[in-house]
Protein backbone atom coordinates (compact mmCIF):
# COMPACT_ATOMS: atom_id res chain seq x y z
CA UNK A 1 0.00 0.00 0.00
CA UNK A 2 1.09 3.58 -0.55
CA UNK A 3 2.25 5.47 2.48
CA UNK A 4 0.99 8.94 3.26
CA UNK A 5 4.51 10.22 2.62
CA UNK A 6 4.19 9.98 -1.16
CA UNK A 7 3.77 13.35 -2.81
CA UNK A 8 2.41 14.08 -6.26
CA UNK A 9 3.02 17.08 -8.45
CA UNK A 10 2.98 18.25 -12.06
CA UNK A 11 5.36 19.99 -14.40
CA UNK A 12 4.18 21.69 -17.56
CA UNK A 13 6.38 22.11 -20.63
CA UNK A 14 6.14 25.03 -23.04
CA UNK A 15 8.07 24.16 -26.22
CA UNK A 16 8.61 27.10 -28.57
CA UNK A 17 6.91 25.39 -31.49
CA UNK A 18 3.98 23.80 -29.68
CA UNK A 19 1.11 25.53 -27.92
CA UNK A 20 -0.65 22.49 -26.49
CA UNK A 21 0.52 21.93 -22.92
CA UNK A 22 0.69 18.46 -21.42
CA UNK A 23 1.35 18.11 -17.69
CA UNK A 24 3.83 15.50 -16.53
CA UNK A 25 2.77 13.73 -13.36
CA UNK A 26 5.60 13.04 -10.92
CA UNK A 27 5.34 10.95 -7.77
CA UNK A 28 8.14 10.91 -5.21
CA UNK A 29 8.91 7.36 -4.09
CA UNK A 30 12.33 7.77 -2.51
CA UNK A 31 11.60 5.63 0.54
CA UNK A 32 8.93 3.36 -0.87
CA UNK A 33 9.01 -0.39 -1.42
CA UNK A 34 5.63 -0.58 -3.16
CA UNK A 35 4.87 1.21 -6.40
CA UNK A 36 1.97 3.72 -6.29
CA UNK A 37 -1.34 2.33 -7.53
CA UNK A 38 -1.52 5.17 -10.05
CA UNK A 39 1.64 3.92 -11.75
CA UNK A 40 0.26 0.40 -11.96
CA UNK A 41 -2.95 1.71 -13.53
CA UNK A 42 -0.96 3.65 -16.12
CA UNK A 43 0.85 0.46 -17.14
CA UNK A 44 -2.37 -1.55 -17.26
CA UNK A 45 -3.97 1.10 -19.46
CA UNK A 46 -1.14 1.01 -21.99
CA UNK A 47 0.78 4.04 -20.72
CA UNK A 48 4.48 4.66 -20.17
CA UNK A 49 6.09 5.04 -16.75
CA UNK A 50 9.65 6.18 -15.99
CA UNK A 51 10.91 4.64 -12.75
CA UNK A 52 14.10 4.21 -10.71
CA UNK A 53 16.05 0.97 -10.75
CA UNK A 54 19.29 -0.17 -9.19
CA UNK A 55 21.17 0.87 -12.36
CA UNK A 56 19.58 3.90 -14.09
CA UNK A 57 16.03 5.15 -14.59
CA UNK A 58 13.97 2.86 -16.79
CA UNK A 59 11.21 3.62 -19.26
CA UNK A 60 8.59 0.94 -19.02
CA UNK A 61 5.30 -0.34 -20.34
CA UNK A 62 3.42 -3.62 -20.39
CA UNK A 63 5.79 -5.74 -22.48
CA UNK A 64 2.82 -7.55 -24.07
CA UNK A 65 1.18 -4.32 -25.30
CA UNK A 66 2.55 -3.91 -28.83
CA UNK A 67 1.26 -0.34 -29.24
CA UNK A 68 2.90 0.78 -25.99
CA UNK A 69 6.16 -0.94 -26.93
CA UNK A 70 6.20 0.78 -30.33
CA UNK A 71 5.62 4.09 -28.57
CA UNK A 72 8.78 3.51 -26.51
CA UNK A 73 10.77 2.90 -29.70
CA UNK A 74 9.38 6.15 -31.11
CA UNK A 75 10.01 8.25 -28.01
CA UNK A 76 13.57 6.98 -27.62
CA UNK A 77 14.19 7.32 -31.39
CA UNK A 78 15.43 3.75 -31.24
CA UNK A 79 15.57 1.57 -34.37
CA UNK A 80 12.75 -0.97 -34.40
CA UNK A 81 15.22 -3.80 -34.95
CA UNK A 82 17.22 -2.89 -31.81
CA UNK A 83 15.67 -5.08 -29.06
CA UNK A 84 14.37 -3.72 -25.78
CA UNK A 85 15.18 -5.52 -22.51
CA UNK A 86 12.46 -6.93 -20.28
CA UNK A 87 12.40 -6.74 -16.48
CA UNK A 88 10.92 -9.57 -14.42
CA UNK A 89 9.98 -9.97 -10.78
CA UNK A 90 10.61 -13.70 -10.36
CA UNK A 91 11.95 -16.83 -12.01
CA UNK A 92 8.50 -18.01 -13.08
CA UNK A 93 8.31 -15.08 -15.48
CA UNK A 94 11.74 -15.90 -16.86
CA UNK A 95 10.69 -19.45 -17.71
CA UNK A 96 7.69 -18.07 -19.61
CA UNK A 97 9.87 -15.76 -21.72
CA UNK A 98 12.79 -17.97 -22.75
CA UNK A 99 13.17 -21.17 -24.71
CA UNK A 100 15.62 -22.78 -22.28
CA UNK A 101 17.69 -21.77 -19.26
CA UNK A 102 21.21 -23.10 -19.83
CA UNK A 103 23.43 -24.16 -16.93
CA UNK A 104 25.72 -21.19 -17.48
CA UNK A 105 22.73 -18.88 -17.01
CA UNK A 106 22.02 -20.47 -13.64
CA UNK A 107 25.61 -19.79 -12.56
CA UNK A 108 25.36 -16.13 -13.51
CA UNK A 109 21.92 -15.67 -11.96
CA UNK A 110 23.07 -17.21 -8.69
CA UNK A 111 25.98 -14.79 -8.61
CA UNK A 112 24.43 -11.57 -9.90
CA UNK A 113 20.62 -11.71 -9.65
CA UNK A 114 18.81 -9.71 -8.54
CA UNK A 115 21.15 -7.09 -9.86
CA UNK A 116 22.76 -5.22 -12.71
CA UNK A 117 23.15 -8.10 -15.18
CA UNK A 118 21.05 -8.46 -18.32
CA UNK A 119 21.09 -11.89 -19.95
CA UNK A 120 20.25 -12.62 -23.58
CA UNK A 121 18.40 -15.92 -24.11
CA UNK A 122 16.76 -17.73 -26.99
CA UNK A 123 13.26 -16.27 -27.14
CA UNK A 124 10.38 -18.44 -26.01
CA UNK A 125 6.99 -18.49 -27.73
CA UNK A 126 5.44 -16.24 -25.05
CA UNK A 127 8.04 -13.50 -25.41
CA UNK A 128 6.59 -10.54 -27.35
CA UNK A 129 8.25 -10.37 -30.81
CA UNK A 130 7.93 -6.56 -30.97
CA UNK A 131 10.13 -6.19 -27.88
CA UNK A 132 12.81 -8.39 -29.45
CA UNK A 133 12.97 -6.33 -32.62
CA UNK A 134 11.98 -9.35 -34.69
CA UNK A 135 14.96 -11.37 -33.47
CA UNK A 136 14.90 -14.87 -32.00
CA UNK A 137 16.45 -13.67 -28.75
CA UNK A 138 15.19 -11.85 -25.66
CA UNK A 139 17.12 -9.80 -23.08
CA UNK A 140 15.96 -10.23 -19.48
CA UNK A 141 16.96 -8.77 -16.10
CA UNK A 142 15.80 -9.24 -12.53
CA UNK A 143 16.49 -5.81 -10.95
CA UNK A 144 17.66 -5.29 -7.39
CA UNK A 145 15.18 -2.52 -6.68
CA UNK A 146 11.71 -2.77 -5.10
CA UNK A 147 9.93 -0.27 -7.35
CA UNK A 148 10.22 -2.05 -10.72
CA UNK A 149 9.53 -5.43 -9.12
CA UNK A 150 6.44 -3.96 -7.48
CA UNK A 151 5.29 -2.48 -10.81
CA UNK A 152 5.62 -5.90 -12.41
CA UNK A 153 3.76 -7.71 -9.64
CA UNK A 154 1.04 -5.10 -9.49
CA UNK A 155 0.43 -4.92 -13.22
CA UNK A 156 0.67 -8.68 -13.63
CA UNK A 157 3.11 -8.46 -16.57
CA UNK A 158 6.88 -8.19 -17.12
CA UNK A 159 7.68 -4.65 -18.19
CA UNK A 160 10.05 -3.08 -20.69
CA UNK A 161 13.26 -2.10 -18.92
CA UNK A 162 15.08 0.20 -21.33
CA UNK A 163 16.83 3.31 -20.03
CA UNK A 164 14.65 6.43 -19.91
CA UNK A 165 16.61 8.47 -22.43
CA UNK A 166 16.98 9.22 -26.12
CA UNK A 167 18.73 6.32 -27.84
CA UNK A 168 22.50 6.70 -27.71
CA UNK A 169 22.56 9.17 -24.83
CA UNK A 170 23.80 8.33 -21.31
CA UNK A 171 21.34 6.55 -19.04
CA UNK A 172 19.70 8.94 -16.55
CA UNK A 173 20.63 8.56 -12.89
CA UNK A 174 18.08 11.11 -11.60
CA UNK A 175 14.48 12.07 -12.29
CA UNK A 176 15.67 15.50 -13.41
CA UNK A 177 17.78 13.90 -16.15
CA UNK A 178 14.72 11.96 -17.32
CA UNK A 179 12.76 15.20 -17.56
CA UNK A 180 15.50 16.98 -19.49
CA UNK A 181 15.76 14.10 -21.95
CA UNK A 182 12.16 13.00 -22.47
CA UNK A 183 10.07 15.86 -21.10
CA UNK A 184 6.31 15.33 -21.26
CA UNK A 185 6.46 12.34 -23.60
CA UNK A 186 6.27 10.09 -20.52
CA UNK A 187 2.86 9.57 -18.90
CA UNK A 188 4.15 9.32 -15.33
CA UNK A 189 7.52 9.66 -13.60
CA UNK A 190 8.39 8.00 -10.30
CA UNK A 191 11.07 10.11 -8.62
CA UNK A 192 13.19 7.86 -6.41
CA UNK A 193 16.21 10.13 -6.13
CA UNK A 194 19.60 9.19 -7.57
CA UNK A 195 19.84 5.55 -8.56
CA UNK A 196 22.27 3.47 -6.45
CA UNK A 197 24.66 2.40 -9.23
CA UNK A 198 24.00 5.23 -11.70
CA UNK A 199 25.29 3.07 -14.54
CA UNK A 200 23.55 0.78 -17.00
CA UNK A 201 23.57 -2.98 -16.59
CA UNK A 202 26.19 -5.32 -17.97
CA UNK A 203 24.86 -7.46 -20.84
CA UNK A 204 25.86 -11.06 -21.53
CA UNK A 205 24.79 -12.98 -24.64
CA UNK A 206 24.06 -16.59 -23.64
CA UNK A 207 23.12 -17.61 -27.17
CA UNK A 208 26.81 -17.69 -28.13
CA UNK A 209 29.29 -20.41 -27.20
CA UNK A 210 31.08 -19.39 -25.10
CA UNK A 211 28.82 -16.64 -23.68
CA UNK A 212 30.06 -13.15 -24.48
CA UNK A 213 29.93 -9.84 -22.61
CA UNK A 214 28.42 -7.50 -25.21
CA UNK A 215 28.24 -4.46 -22.92
CA UNK A 216 30.23 -3.74 -19.80
CA UNK A 217 28.18 -1.78 -17.31
CA UNK A 218 27.76 -1.67 -13.56
CA UNK A 219 29.23 -5.17 -13.14
CA UNK A 220 32.86 -5.28 -14.32
CA UNK A 221 33.65 -7.58 -17.23
CA UNK A 222 36.24 -9.38 -15.12
CA UNK A 223 33.70 -10.43 -12.52
CA UNK A 224 31.44 -11.90 -15.18
CA UNK A 225 34.28 -13.72 -16.91
CA UNK A 226 35.45 -15.10 -13.56
CA UNK A 227 31.97 -16.47 -12.88
CA UNK A 228 31.97 -18.13 -16.30
CA UNK A 229 35.18 -20.07 -15.72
Amino acid sequence: MRSTGISYYHLSFRPAVRVTLRPLGIIRVADEVEAPRRAIRVLQQGGLVAYPTDTVYGLGCDSTNAAAVRRIFEIKRRPLDDPLPILIADMTQLRELVETIPAVAVLLMQRFWPGALTLIFRRGRRAPPVVSGGRETVAVRLPNHPIPRSLIRGSGRPIVGTSANIHGEPGPATAQQVIFGLGDRVDLLLDGGRTPLSRESTVVDLTQDPPRVVREGAIPRGQVEEALR
